[in-house]
C-alpha cells in the first residue's frame, strides 16, 4: 500500500508579549481548521507556539520567567487544541517551554516539541538539543538572545518515532542548522522531520548575515532532506514580534531537496503538501545507501572531538 500523509506548515504571525494563552489557542485552533480543510492529516506548529519569544529579555531571578512554561502537556489553556484535533481526526505537532519539576527538587527547563496522532495520544516529545545565543546578559545588544540562560541542552539527542504511517523525527530551530541533526535521524530510517523555529533576521553577532537568513534557512533544510533522503517540514513564528523582525518562509521539502510549498507572507498561514513517504526510498536505497556507501571508520572526529583541531 503507498504510504501518503498531508502535512501542513502552520505559521504564526508575532505573539506579543501581552497576548493570552488563550488567545493564542484560539488562533492555533483557526490554523487547525483550515489545515484541516485543505485536507492535512497532520499540522506543524512552530517554536514556543504558546508564547512570545521570550528569551529576548533577561531577568536576573529566572523564577520570575517561569509563567513562560507550561508544566503539563495537555494543560487547562491547551486542552481545547487537543479536543479540536481529535474531533476532526488530524494530529499535530507543538512547540513550547516545558517547566520539568523533578520529586527531588530539581527543576529542568527545555524547549521542546510534543507529537500528537490523529486520535489525540502524544506520541513523543522531543527536546532541542543545539542551544544558541548566550548565558549572561549582554545589555549593549538590541535585544537578547539569551536561550542559553533559560533552557537546558537535550540530554537525549535525536530519537524517532512510527507514526502517521511512517517514520518520524522533530527539531527545534538552531538544530536545524547542524548536519548531524539530520543524519542522526537518518540513521535510524527518518522519513519526516518536523521542525520549528524563531529566527530573527538581524544577527547581532555578525550582521553581514542578515540578508542571508533566508537562504540559509531554505539551504539547511533542503541539504538535511536530499543528504537522508527524508521529507523536512520547518515551520516558522515570523513578523515583527515585540520590535524584532523574524524570518516566516515556512516550508515543506522533498526527499530530493526540493520546496514543493512555501508560505507568502509573515503573518498567520496554512500551507500543505501530500507528502509520499516511500519516495523517501527512492534516495535512501541509491545515492545515499548508508549500508552500502558510509565509512564511519573514518568519521571519528565528528563524535571525537568538540572543537577545531588545526593541522600543525
Amino acid at each position: 500500500m503507498p504510504r501518503h500523509v498531508t502535512v501542513a506548515a502552520a505559521q504564526l504571525g508575532p505573539i506579543q508579549k501581552d497576548h493570552t494563552r488563550a488567545e493564542v489557542v484560539e488562533r492555533l485552533v483557526v490554523l487547525l481548521q483550515r489545515a484541516h480543510s485543505m485536507g492535512a492529516e497532520l499540522v506543524v506548529y512552530p517554536e514556543l507556539a504558546l508564547t512570545t519569544f521570550f528569551p529576548r529579555w533577561f531577568v536576573e531571578d529566572i523564577r520570575e520567567a517561569d509563567h513562560w512554561y507550561e508544566r503539563s502537556m495537555p494543560n487547562e489553556a491547551t486542552q481545547p487544541l487537543f479536543d479540536e484535533a481529535r474531533r476532526l481526526g488530524v494530529g499535530f505537532c507543538l512547540g513550547y517551554a516545558l517547566l520539568d519539576e523533578q520529586p527531588d527538587g530539581s527543576v529542568h527547563r527545555w524547549n521542546v516539541q510534543t507529537l500528537v496522532e490523529r486520535d489525540g495520544s502524544i506520541v513523543g516529545t522531543y527536546k532541542k538539543t543545539h542551544i544558541p545565543g548566550h548565558e549572561h546578559h549582554e545589555p549593549d545588544r538590541p535585544f537578547q538572545h539569551a536561550e542559553r540562560y533559560y533552557f537546558e541542552p537535550s540530554p537525549d539527542g535525536f530519537p524517532v518515532w512510527r507514526a502517521f504511517d511512517g517514520i518520524v523525527g522533530m527539531a527545534i530551530c538552531n538544530d536545524r542548522r547542524w548536519p548531524e541533526t539530520y543524519r542522526v535521524m537518518g540513521l535510524q530510517g527518518v522519513e519526516l522531520v518536523l521542525i520549528g523555529y524563531n529566527t530573527p533576521i538581524h544577527y547581532v553577532p555578525d550582521p553581514s548575515q542578515d540578508i542571508l537568513q533566508g537562504f540559509h534557512n531554505a539551504l539547511v533544510m533542503q541539504a538535511g532532506a536530499y543528504q537522508n533522503g527524508t521529507w523536512v517540514v520547518g515551520v516558522a513564528k515570523g513578523g515583527v514580534e515585540e520590535g524584532v523582525d523574524s524570518l516566516a518562509q515556512s516550508m515543506i521539502v522533498a526527499p530530493s531537496g526540493q520546496i514543493v510549498a512555501q508560505t507568502l507572507t509573515t503573518d498567520d498561514e496554512v500551507v500543505v503538501a501530500r507528502c509520499d513517504l516511500d519516495w523517501c526510498a527512492k534516495y535512501k536505497n541509491t545515492l545515499f545507501d548508508f549500508d552500502r556507501y558510509r565509512r564511519p571508520e573514518v568519521y571519528g572526529p565528528i563524535t571525537g572531538q568538540r572543537g577545531v583541531a588545526l593541522p600543525e
